[in-house]
């Protein structure tokens, strides 16, 4: 892509560099660690599922038991190889035996490695097997009616009842609406666990749920076949839970995943080891599963100033950028996060927006990038917020986002209405074709206020990049580099499910899905 804004490639080069050295420093620590909730997501694979009589997951029933037999330390891999082999039960029987305090772990044998290996690339094959043939299913759609050009409509829903969003989502994706985001319950990424079934109960959204995910699913592509489109399905693969969510929505076919690899560290006060392990293998499967995923530097602007702290959304793009090339993840498949949300009193805050926008466009041109609308400024004026959105449009269209996260003009009022989002949807559709070719159209002033803005962020961000590579990601965050947060590294929900991998530690699914990330073209 040629620069309308003349960026300066060194600097572009500089800053990737540092955040390709900060990554691969995290990556030596992720590599010889591991979690409860790696764990737990190997047991889904294995094909583990269900609740006990107390509703707990049969997932944390197996790691909790593993754990207490000191067993964790070589994985839910090995013990599965062993128990297949000893029992010749299936894992979920082993599962429901262990449920019901029936499984003799004292009488559990050693087996040779080959024995082990072979069984566990049975299992292997079969869980990805499962996951390819259900992603294969978002091709044959695609192929028979078409990749919509331009961007992506997204919008949400939130209702707290499964079944009431499949109503909202059906009517938003026959308005218009080409991505349909299932908001989650208020705290649901501070549980270390998932809940089980459908659900009909949430406070500010719904349960991330396998049954709800293909409740949704179900309801979208019936809607989509209907409407000769395909319509993309959205949920958080974050929190506590993040690799579990994400194989869950492998199996059920999600299309975007917001997974960020700093958000729950800063904005759910969740450890920064655990939080850094479980995005890496959450990745991994949302890469396999050919997920994009959604990343959360809009939510720096919504504690910190706009204009002032442009850089460091760049340096948190550039950094998840990086930890996601060490997943497996397409450029393609990197939904990284921004946002319009400069004060509408700051002078040329629309003309900053538009250098900001541009900037990122011309920075990750591969990258699906997720542009999110002004909320931090909205009062509850319907007329004023429809303006806004307007101008948030206007960037998005002249600067070619690709996932544009609908404003709502009743935004700082209540929960989107049906009406509400089919405004929206008409702003938008009205907008994009009325500006349809403006972006080939213009240039920009050279040495003017937009490519100035644009070199004056990129070179704070670098200046935070190299700042950061000194220090450590751990280090810097505990300063609070990035929204004004400060986390400590030993700090916040999670830590104790962090644990150091034994030398016969194996995780078979990980090493499978790299190998054939590495070999897919």
């Amino acid at each position: 892509m040629e620069s309308k804004l003349n960026i300066d490639k060194n600097k572009v080069k500089s800053c990737r560099r540092d955040a390709s050295k900060i990554a691969s420093k995290v990556q030596k620590f992720i590599d010889i660690h591991s979690t409860t909730a790696v764990e737990r997501t190997l047991c889904r694979l294995f094909g583990v599922d269900g609740i006990d009589e107390y509703d707990v997951p049969l997932p944390n029933i197996v790691v909790e038991a593993l754990a207490d037999n000191n067993l964790l330390g070589s994985g839910a891999a090995d013990f599965f190889a062993r128990s297949i082999l000893h029992t010749k039960m299936t894992p979920q029987e082993i599962a429901e035996s262990i449920a019901e305090y029936k499984f003799e772990f004292d009488a559990l044998p050693q087996f040779s490695e080959d024995k082990k290996k072979e069984v566990l690339q049975k299992e292997t094959a079969k869980a990805l097997e499962r996951i390819k043939k259900r992603t294969a299913q978002r091709e044959v759609y695609l192929k028979e009616f078409g990749e919509k050009q331009g961007p992506l409509l997204y919008v949400i829903v939130a209702t707290g009842d499964i079944r009431e969003d499949a109503v909202q989502a059906v009517a938003a994706a026959k308005q218009g609406a080409d991505v349909i985001a299932v908001i989650r319950t208020t705290g649901q990424s501070l549980l270390d666990y998932v809940p089980y079934g459908e659900t009909h109960e949430g406070f500010g959204g719904t349960y991330a749920t396998q049954e709800n995910f293909r409740i949704m699913r179900e309801a979208l592509d019936e809607a989509g076949r209907e409407e000769g489109r395909y319509i993309r399905l959205c949920n958080y693969c974050s929190g506590l839970c993040m690799p579990e969510i994400a194989v869950m929505g492998a199996f059920e076919r999600l299309d975007m995943m917001l997974n960020d690899a700093l958000y729950g560290i800063l904005f759910r006060n969740i450890n920064m080891k655990r939080t850094l392990i479980d995005q890496y293998f959450s990745r991994i499967i949302n890469a396999y599963a050919g997920v994009i995923i959604n990343t959360g530097e809009d939510n720096y602007l919504t504690t910190s100033d706009a204009y002032e702290q442009a850089h460091t959304v760049l340096a948190s793009q550039f950094i998840n950028e990086q930890l996601a090339k060490k997943a497996g993840l397409k450029e393609s498949q990197m939904g990284l996060g921004h946002a319009f949300e400069m004060s509408p009193q700051l002078k040329d805050s629309f003309v900053y927006e538009l250098a900001q926008a541009q900037m990122a466009r011309e920075i990750f041109p591969d990258a699906p990038l997720k542009y999110m609308p002004p909320t931090k400024h909205k009062t509850g004026d319907i007329f004023m917020a429809n303006v806004q959105d307007a101008l948030f449009n206007m960037v998005t269209k002249v600067t070619g986002q690709r996932i544009h996260l609908l404003g709502m003009l009743t935004e700082a009022i209540h929960t989107p209405f049906m009406s509400d989002r089919a405004l929206s949807i008409q702003n938008a559709q009205y907008i994009f074709n009325a500006m349809d070719s403006l972006g080939d159209e213009i240039t920009f002033k050279k040495d003017g206020k937009m490519a100035n803005r644009a070199d004056e962020v990129l070179g704070k961000a670098e200046k935070l990049l190299d700042k950061i590579e000194k220090k450590g990601l751990f280090a810097s965050l505990s300063e609070g580099v990035f929204a004004d947060i400060k986390r400590g590294e030993t700090e916040g929900r999670g830590l104790e499910g962090v644990f150091k991998k034994n030398k016969d530690y194996v995780n078979p699914f990980m090493d499978r899905m790299k190998k054939e990330l590495e070999e897919r073209p």
